[in-house]
């Protein structure tokens, strides 16, 4: 990476490469160099990409039909130790927090408990032993979590009730 004996201040980097996972790169990136800046090029259908990079520890974030003085903008704002965000990104990933927060208030106290099994990695069988309740109607609730929330899988559920503090502090 380093030309002349010296590294970038900064690296801009494609989600999608042949051959190289962006995602990988970023996070191998930043965890070589931390003082390595990394912009991301992305596109709006690869919204799981653009989480996993943000959490691989990217500051920068563009559309790929950046425009060359957007591409200089973002350079200097994660040069000097900011962070830049394409404003359509930017409001893409606002509009999905809100829509999560909204979805949590939408959940009954029994999804919310049932959310909370889930993220204890607790299955159907075993919610509905400790619920008292029929495993067809912990489906049920987790069919509904899930719609509520906007997610397609039980994994997912957990990282939201994890990473929204649902889950009891182990003593």
């Amino acid at each position: 990476m380093a030309a002349h004996g010296e590294l970038p201040d900064v690296v801009l980097i494609d989600l999608l490469m042949r051959g190289l996972d962006g995602v990988a790169a970023t996070a191998s990136i930043v965890q070589r160099h931390p003082t390595i800046r990394v912009v991301v090029l992305t596109s709006f259908g690869e919204r799981e990409r653009v989480h996993a990079a943000l959490a691989s520890g990217a500051t920068g974030f563009l559309l790929k039909d950046a425009r060359p003085s957007e591409i200089v903008a973002a350079i200097r704002a994660v040069a000097g130790g900011g962070v830049f965000l394409d404003p359509a990104v930017a409001r893409r990933l606002t509009q999905e927090i809100l829509s999560l927060a909204t979805g949590l208030a939408s959940l009954t106290d029994r999804e919310r408990t049932v959310l909370v099994l889930v993220a204890k990695g607790r299955s159907n069988q075993e919610i509905a032993d400790e619920l008292l309740i029929s495993e067809r109607t912990v489906r049920t609730h987790v069919s509904g979590m899930l719609r509520k929330l906007g997610l397609s899988s039980r994994t997912q559920a957990a990282v939201v009730a994890v990473r929204e503090g649902m889950l009891p502090a182990d003593p």
